[in-house]
């Protein structure tokens, strides 16, 4: 099969977990897990072209810690895509990199997601979207989310995706947030087998399960629960992300939380009238490489 475009670029966007509760260890490895998660109107670019040769798919970035061989999930996706559409020709990706490698932000699922999403315009929407999603799912937990661009609840090991209410939707979206990272990632591997081994920081099942659905049911941007008990673990090792968090808290009064597994951490602030101020106090306190933006929930 030729495409019907020669070439495409979809948004990768960023995610913050609003919620994540992590309620158990699986017998295949993963963890069963229950969160609230928004995209956001930051993140990365994934372009595609279509060549007429029988070279392998090629990936480049302008990142230098971004593999770009088959370690990364794009040139997965592809192959994956590749698998049920029989594509003639070679496809060359390249991806504009904003979301720091190690975030906590999903960027590598959400490069996925995204090329997945191109690749079925260029190719005329040849999988519909239970196809797609099926696809994600086997890419990784967090992929199938980036499907929907829209905040949703995850459940199982991420692989469960269920769209908010109107209502819930319209709390969320279009919400400001400060983004924050420091200059260091935090593995997810490391994050969960941390909470695998130390075994008594997962949350229980029906106490998560209550609690989002008590919010759901009511969404208030200032009731929102922020519950991430991966931050135990990671705020153990890494110092200086709870010292912050409670800096921004003290001088400005904001609530934050580590989103994901981190080191990415978000704070909901009332209005624009501190960002600078604290833009200010997080370069003081992290330095000049780390990551601030002053983001909106999609």
């Amino acid at each position: 099969m030729k495409p019907v475009l020669a070439n495409a670029t979809e948004f990768s966007p960023a995610k913050v977990n609003l919620y994540l509760a992590i309620t158990g260890a699986r017998e295949d490895g993963f963890h069963e897990l229950l969160s609230l998660v928004a995209p956001l109107d930051f993140g990365d670019d994934v372009s595609i072209k279509w060549n007429d040769t029988t070279s392998p798919d090629r990936l480049t970035c302008n990142h230098p810690e971004v593999p770009t061989n088959e370690e990364n999930l794009v040139l997965r996706a592809a192959k994956s895509f590749r698998e049920v559409v029989q594509i003639d020709g070679q496809l060359d990706f390249t991806i504009n990199k904003r979301i720091p490698p190690g975030a906590g932000l999903g960027g590598g699922s959400s490069n996925a997601a995204a090329a997945l999403l191109a690749l079925n315009r260029m190719f005329n929407d040849a999988l519909d979207k239970p196809t797609l999603l099926k696809i994600a799912a086997k890419l990784g937990s967090d992929c199938p989310l980036f499907l929907e661009n829209q905040p949703v609840v995850m459940s199982g090991r991420g692989e469960i995706v269920e769209p908010v209410s109107e209502k819930v939707k319209q709390v969320i979206s279009g919400q400001s947030l400060v983004l924050i990272r420091p200059d260091f990632g935090v593995s997810t591997i490391w994050a969960y087998k941390q909470m695998r081994a130390a075994g008594s920081h997962y949350i229980d099942p029906a106490e998560a399960q209550a609690q989002l659905d008590s919010w759901l049911s009511k969404p208030d941007w200032t009731t929102l629960p922020l519950v991430n008990n991966l931050q135990t673990v990671a705020f153990q090792k890494h110092l200086a992300l709870p010292t912050m968090l409670d800096i921004l808290h003290e001088r400005f009064g904001l609530r934050c939380m580590m989103s994901g597994s981190g080191s990415s951490c978000f704070a909901l602030p009332s209005n624009s009238d501190d960002i600078e101020a604290i833009r200010d106090c997080v370069t003081q306190g992290f330095g000049g490489n780390c990551l601030f933006e002053y983001v909106k929930a999609k």
